[in-house]
């Protein structure tokens, strides 16, 4: 991931249903790409990556 750079996830579709994510190091920053004014939610880099990796075990489409 580019650090410091929003980018929406690759599982977006076209309905407007997504979040981005900006990398910063030690800790990843979530938002709402159709509302990004509303609010950051920022976790540490390790959790953030132990959440992926757990999302990625239980999803159908990976």
């Amino acid at each position: 991931m580019e650090r410091d750079a929003w980018r929406k996830s690759s599982r977006s579709g076209s309905n407007g249903q997504c979040v981005e994510v900006r990398d910063r190091g030690v800790m990843v920053d979530v938002r709402d790409s159709k509302a990004p004014a509303t609010g950051v939610l920022s976790f540490d880099a390790a959790a953030w990556s132990a959440f992926v990796d757990n999302l990625k075990q239980r999803s159908p489409l990976s």
